[in-house]
Formats: C-alpha cells, sequence, structure tokens
C-alpha cells in the first residue's frame, strides 16, 4: 500500500513537472524572437523641453539664430530676405514721405525753391511740377505705405520666432523607421465585405 501511494506521488509530480514545462515552452513560442533575445534600447534624440525657448529666444536676439540653433541652415536666408525686403520698402517710402513732406513745409512757408521748382536740368520753373495738394496726397499715401511696411516687417520678425520655436518642438518627436502609422484596406474572404483602418507599427 505504501509503495503504491509513492508510486503515484512521483507519478504525479513528474506530471505536473511536465505540464509546467509544456506551459513555459508554450510563453516562449509565443513570445517575439526579439524578446527573447537581451537587447538594449537606444534613444536616438533625446526630448529637450528647453529647445523650444531657446530656439524662439535666439531668434528673438537675432533673426536666423534660432534656425541655426535647430541646425536648419537653409532656412536663414529665407529669414533675412523676408525681413530685409520689409525693411526696404519701409526705407523707401520713408524717404519718399520726407521728400514730399519738406517740399509742403517750403511752400507753407512761402518758398519757391522747393525741388517740384525744378526741372531734371535744374532750371527754374514758374510753376511746380506737383501742386501743394499733391504734395498733401504724396505724404499720405507714402505715410500709409511706411505703417503698412513697418507692420509687415514687424509680422515677419515674430514669424522668424514661431518658426524657431515649432521647428524645435517638431524636432522632439520620435520619426524614426521604429514607429510608423498607416491606413490599410482589408477585404474579407468570407462575405467580401471591405474594411479602412489604420496599422501602428512599433518595433523595439
Amino acid at each position: 500500500m505504501l509503495n503504491k501511494f509513492r508510486i503515484a506521488s512521483i507519478v504525479t509530480f513528474l506530471y505536473c513537472f511536465t505540464l509546467i514545462a509544456q506551459e513555459e515552452d508554450s510563453k516562449k513560442k509565443q513570445l517575439p524572437k526579439e524578446a527573447l533575445q537581451d537587447s538594449i534600447v537606444k534613444v536616438n534624440n533625446a526630448s529637450n523641453p528647453l529647445s523650444p525657448a531657446k530656439a524662439a529666444f535666439y531668434s528673438a536676439i537675432l533673426p536666423g539664430l534660432g534656425q541655426a540653433y535647430n541646425k536648419k541652415y537653409w532656412k536663414i536666408p529665407l529669414v533675412y530676405g523676408a525681413i530685409g525686403t520689409g525693411v526696404f520698402f519701409y526705407v523707401n517710402n520713408n524717404k519718399e514721405y520726407n521728400r514730399y513732406r519738406d517740399a509742403y513745409k517750403s511752400r507753407l512757408a512761402g518758398f519757391t525753391n522747393d525741388e517740384f521748382y525744378f526741372d531734371s536740368q535744374g532750371n527754374q520753373l514758374t510753376t511746380p511740377r506737383v501742386t501743394t495738394q499733391g504734395l498733401e496726397r504724396a505724404q499720405k499715401f507714402y505715410r500709409k505705405n511706411k505703417e503698412v511696411s513697418l507692420l509687415v516687417t514687424l509680422g515677419l520678425y515674430a514669424l522668424n520666432i514661431i518658426d524657431a520655436n515649432v521647428d524645435a518642438h517638431l524636432l522632439q518627436y520620435n520619426v524614426d523607421e521604429n514607429l510608423s502609422l498607416a491606413p490599410h484596406y482589408k477585404i474579407n474572404e468570407l462575405d467580401a465585405s471591405s474594411s479602412v483602418g489604420l496599422t501602428l507599427n512599433l518595433k523595439f
């Protein structure tokens, strides 16, 4: 009787051990191959929360410096071209405004020696090339253009700061080959129905 109990105990123990070994083998088979190997996860670009603020600060100090900080060097000529164009139009409109304003002040003072009283060869004219009313209209026109040019230049300067800040934010997103999101279209072979969805692939 005792021998039968011992034999039954040994058989039961071996049976349980066999079940545990089979369960571990099945778990190993379910795991992907990559999970069974020791690996080190390498972070390509560590996230820096202060990077966008730095890029915006650099662009505020000197336009284009934030783009250089983000290593987007090809944007620097665009920044200077845009802001330089705005500055050019502002300076040109301001110069023309001052011309007509000085001539208008001279007319109001009773003088007839402003630049519009002379022809292209420098000869004195009896009637000016631009009337006093024309000087008033020209002042309004160039003053308006000067203000618009200033607003556009300030807007481009602010856009330069925003661009550097947004670029620095986008550089911190993980867009490597191990992470992808793509749409998929599948046809069910049983009932010929179709389905549309998104597939997320994540490799470790």
